[in-house]
């Protein structure tokens, strides 16, 4: 099969929206949504800012099995507000992710799977989706006791922010080329740093800092896949049947302040020497 057939041939992962996403990866693509958009559970805060809301504030909450094992899929909607999390999108994630915490300490394993799709805090509500995001975050430690908590960064938004944090926090990360993960945005950095620093609109340039491929040749994503829905459904199981990893990544902190330490901040940072400093097994 030629490049442009292999090409047509795939099924879009990035391309879809967040329901659809949940529906690629579940098991016979069935679910049943909690707290869907017919309950008008919708944030308190945008209306009274002139910001038009969304009935289920961004993020789809679906039940449902995967690999016949029950599962929770948890996916942020990137073409509303950009993916933002405020007060009511984060107390969706967060409770779904503390009730499968509680199904694995009644003995059914639950797994969780997080789509990311986020630049972050929603601005409109400040603290309270700070606060919601650091929910999601205890939330991820708890659960991934018993189960891996998978996070899938497809694109095209990327995983920024406080999300970024709890990216880093699941047991396993799956990339596409198409995605991004970083801290803060490419319009953040050059903002506060200046464009000979960060240039934000040199696509090629970001990609190679915080792009998928990049994050998971240095081993801040555990797996690699082309944007295709089958194959992020295969990569998804395939993680749940390894299990929890014998150390999860934010255990690992020394490790990577060891790295850190290493940089000189007087040079100017490059893709390569990136790679260099954290590419798995590198040397000292």
């Amino acid at each position: 099969m030629s490049g442009a057939a292999a090409l047509l041939a795939r099924d879009s992962f990035v391309e879809l929206a967040a329901r659809e996403r949940v529906r690629a990866l579940m098991d016979g693509r069935a679910f049943r949504e909690l707290i869907d958009p017919f309950e008008r559970v919708t944030s308190p805060w945008l209306a009274r800012q002139g910001v038009v809301t969304q009935a289920d504030d961004g993020v789809v909450v679906a039940k449902g099995e995967i690999a016949g094992q029950p599962a929770v899929i948890l996916a942020i909607e990137g073409a509303f507000q950009g993916g933002s999390l405020g007060e009511v999108g984060g107390a969706k994630i967060a409770g779904a992710l503390e009730l499968a915490a509680q199904d694995n300490r009644r003995g059914i394993p639950t797994r969780a799977v997080i789509l990311f799709e986020t630049g972050g805090v929603r601005l409109q509500e400040a603290n309270l989706g700070l606060a919601a995001i650091a929910e999601i975050h205890a939330a991820i430690v708890d659960l991934r006791r018993y189960q891996p908590v998978i996070g899938v960064i497809a694109g095209t938004v990327g995983c920024f922010g406080g999300m970024s944090i709890a990216a880093g926090l699941c047991s396993y990360l799956v990339v596409t080329r198409e995605a991004r993960l970083g801290l803060n945005g490419p319009q953040v950095i050059e903002q506060e740093a200046g464009i000979v620093e960060y240039d934000s609109r040199d696509r090629p340039f970001v990609w190679s800092f915080t792009g998928g491929r990049q994050r998971a040749d240095t081993g801040l994503a555990d797996v690699f896949v082309d944007d295709d829905a089958s194959l992020l459904r295969q990569a998804v199981i395939a993680l749940f049947e390894r299990g929890r990893p014998a150390t999860e990544r934010s255990d690992a902190w020394r490790h990577y302040l060891d790295r850190l330490s290493r940089y000189d901040p007087a040079r100017q940072a490059t893709p390569e020497i990136v790679r260099q400093l954290l590419e798995p097994g590198a040397s000292s």
